[in-house]
């Protein structure tokens, strides 16, 4: 029970009891309640402005957490060196190396088709760092797929070379007799009068006058296809098969170096001038042939001669003079 209290009427001189009211407490019952709330509300406000207590675990997942965004930046960075330089590459394999080796150029589009349409990055959406993740995962995607192609390229670039190295040194690319040797150098290709009818027929090859017993050397590398004197007027006479559709002739020789299948290299020695066949004097008669169509050895000595030596002779071997065969 509550205990009852009293006050001192002066006016009575007699204790009166003290009588509670109803409006009163529901005045301070409302008070308690709007203190109460007012003391929450400025707690909340201190708590949301003061900086926020981590525990040391969450310390170390924010640090984890910024040092991979400092790696994934890094990562993009580098990507985008590679990028440049790749790029550099592939400009040079297109512009220089497969237009000279007679390749066709890659097209941009396929050097990086293949990324569009379908989204490959799914799986990496609906994180805090997807965007930085998704770039990242794209461009490595696209970097390791142009690098393919660029490999590719380039060992099909270095078999071309190899072709190439093959075909130029097959390519017949010197004279048959060295200049030091040539007494001259008698007719070229073209219309000659012939020795023995004197009327004005095609000459198909170019006559190199030099004393009997003269080296012929082979003027690209191939196969010896003919060592015979079969072919009319020819007398002893070589073939060489160069491949690549070229072949060279060396006729009237005195004797052979050489025997039919033997591989030869350009400056081997395959033969000796002579005067066998139909031939009014000693020396090498010279043909060279593509895809079995004769055609003007001249075009053919720039192994061995230099500017002012091919002038020389190509001036030697358009005058219309007369054949020695």
């Amino acid at each position: 029970m509550s205990k009852v209290k009293y006050y001192y009427d002066s006016e009575t001189l007699s204790y009166k009891k003290i009588e509670k009211k109803k409006g009163r407490k529901i005045k301070i019952f409302a008070l308690s309640i709007l203190g109460m709330f007012l003391s929450g509300f400025i707690l909340l406000i201190i708590y949301l402005n003061l900086p926020s207590v981590q525990t040391p675990k969450e310390l170390s997942l924010q640090r984890e957490l910024h040092n991979m965004q400092l790696q994934f930046e890094l990562l993009n960075r580098k990507m985008e060196q590679a990028q440049a330089v790749l790029s550099e590459i592939e400009e040079r394999d297109n512009n220089l190396y497969r237009i000279y080796f007679e390749a066709n150029p890659i097209p941009e589009e396929q050097r990086k088709a293949g990324f569009g349409g379908i989204n490959r990055y799914k799986d990496l959406e609906g994180f805090d760092n997807s965007k930085l993740i998704t770039n990242s995962s794209r461009n490595l995607d696209i970097l390791t797929k142009q690098i393919v192609i660029q490999s590719r390229s380039l060992d099909e670039i270095v078999k071309l070379a190899e072709e190439k190295e093959k075909l130029l040194e097959a390519i017949p690319a010197i004279q048959p007799v060295k200049n030091k040797d040539l007494t001259r150098m008698a007719s070229g290709y073209g219309y000659r009068t012939d020795p023995f009818t004197k009327a004005r027929k095609f000459h198909y090859g170019m006559d190199f006058t030099a004393p009997r017993g003269t080296p012929i050397y082979a003027t690209g590398n191939g196969r010896i296809a003919r060592a015979d004197n079969t072919a009319s007027g020819y007398g002893n006479h070589i073939v060489i098969d160069h491949g690549y559709g070229y072949e060279s002739l060396y006729a009237h020789l005195y004797k052979y170096n050489v025997k039919v299948g033997q591989k030869v290299q350009r400056g081997d020695i395959i033969g000796f001038v002579g005067s066998t066949g139909r031939s009014q004097a000693p020396h090498c008669h010279y043909e060279v042939f593509k895809d079995g169509e004769r055609i003007n050895p001249i075009n053919f000595y720039y192994g061995s001669l230099t500017a002012e030596e091919f002038a020389d002779i190509l001036r030697k071997s358009q005058e219309e003079n007369q054949s020695l065969d």
